[in-house]
């Protein structure tokens, strides 16, 4: 798929709450100050079709610090979260898949998953789902200043997951042509790259997060990258495995290996890139709703689609995957969402990560209201993390707008229904006049 529906992320700022709060803060008087509890940069507008509760009013009341002393630490937001959709009902089941979204690549996505859960009423995102840049080596190996965050966010909770999609070649989206890409692939199949990935290894252990799913090389049967296989399948095939036997060679690590081509032919058969079953732990799929007019049933059906997916997997013994799933040619498609849901209910995919921005999301995506109202439903205020049922439960009709009167001495602000549903509800200023 094109390089710019990827990790190019929602690049609309919304910074409609901070400027707003820091404008209140300027009016006459001395303010109490406001606490920003949420990331510096803000998603988009939640979509119209989503039905979400109506917010409530948020009390926040840090003392100001007196003039030339270092800010005191803001205090905790309270959100009072009113009525939503009820929550789908499945018995708690162990080993149940693990589901995440991809928000952003570095540390607004960690920041943005609390914010994702929180619109799906409180249920949580198991798997962490980010790219290393392809640009330099350096990136490939791994920047502490990247992996740190996300390594801490996997480190919080024992039953969560990282997923780390890793390049083969640096200048990864460059346009390299079939020529030196072939001659690229036989240099790393000669282990001339070898280097760079124990020190990515050596990194991941380092920071205690050993067990880190890697999608290596993914969408290889596509154009679009320069560790496509297309060029010398043989070359490719024994890149991956010195890739992999040098990571598994660093002492602790406990890394699964995820083989993860795009769904379909695309420009060579993922097949005859498959490296052996000694070296993939799983066996994914990228899988999103195009091309244009293909239905969910001629995806399932197509050469080397869902279907071929499910079926290779099963005869070598390997667990599926999603990484990447959404919309795309076919726009706010709510039978591709409905369908999707239900394939994964059915096969029940190790882990599966849908994209969230436009084209594809649900939540930083306005354009898709019809699917995020399905999306919700279907998760919404799910506790035991099992699948989607088949059929979503229908959302309710939101309650009335609040009327709970904000706390005493506290002016609420008018900072727009789409900041008021970032934010959780409506920002308060408490005022104490000198």
């Amino acid at each position: 798929m094109d390089p710019q529906h990827k990790r190019a992320g929602v690049r609309r700022l919304a910074r409609g709450a901070a400027a707003a709060a820091a404008s209140a803060a300027l009016v006459s008087g001395t303010v109490t100050g406001v606490g920003a509890a949420q990331a510096a940069e803000p998603r988009a507008p939640a979509p119209t079709g989503a039905a979400p509760s109506a917010p409530a009013p948020v009390a926040v009341t840090q003392p100001l610090a007196p003039t030339g002393a270092a800010p005191s630490a803001p205090a905790p937001v309270a959100v009072t979260q009113p009525p939503a959709p009820t929550p789908a009902t499945t018995p708690a089941d162990e080993g149940v898949p693990a589901f995440g979204v991809f928000l952003k690549s570095d540390a607004r996505g960690v920041a943005r998953m609390p914010l994702f859960s929180h619109w799906l009423g409180g249920t949580e995102l198991r798997v962490g789902h980010t790219y290393l840049p392809g640009h330099r080596w350096r990136d490939i190996e791994g920047a502490p200043d990247f992996l740190d965050i996300w390594a801490h966010w996997r480190n919080e909770k024992a039953d969560r997951m990282l997923v780390l999609n890793v390049p083969m070649q640096e200048r990864n989206e460059e346009g390299v042509s079939d020529g030196e890409v072939r001659q690229l692939l036989r240099q790393g199949a000669a282990g001339e790259f070898d280097h760079h990935f124990r020190v990515l290894a050596e990194r991941l252990v380092k920071l205690k997060v050993p067990d880190t799913v890697i999608v290596l090389g993914w969408e290889m049967n596509g154009t679009t990258y320069t560790h496509r296989c297309g060029p010398d399948p043989e070359a490719w095939k024994k890149y991956w495995n010195r890739i992999v036997t040098t990571m598994r060679s660093v002492p602790g690590q406990k890394f699964q290996f995820d083989f993860t081509p795009s769904r379909g032919q695309d420009a060579i058969p993922w097949t005859k890139c498959y490296p052996g079953d000694d070296t993939v732990d799983i066996i994914g799929m990228d899988s999103y709703d195009q091309p244009n007019g293909m239905s969910f049933d001629q995806q399932v059906k197509e050469p080397y689609g869902l279907q071929h997916h499910v079926d290779f997997a099963k005869a070598h013994g390997k667990p599926i995957s999603y990484p990447e799933w959404g919309l795309f040619r076919n726009g706010d498609n709510a039978e591709y969402m409905r369908s999707m849901l239900a394939w994964m209910e059915e096969y029940k995919p190790r882990y599966n990560t849908l994209t969230d921005y436009c084209p594809h999301g649900v939540w930083q995506c306005g354009a898709n209201p019809k699917s995020s109202h399905l999306y919700r439903s279907a998760l919404f205020g799910r506790s035991d993390q099992a699948t989607p049922p088949l059929t979503p439960t229908p959302t309710p009709t939101p309650p009335p707008p609040s009327t709970t009167p904000p706390p005493a001495d506290c002016t609420p602000l008018d900072l727009g229904s789409w900041v008021e549903e970032w934010l959780g509800g409506k920002l308060c200023l408490r005022f104490d006049w000198s």
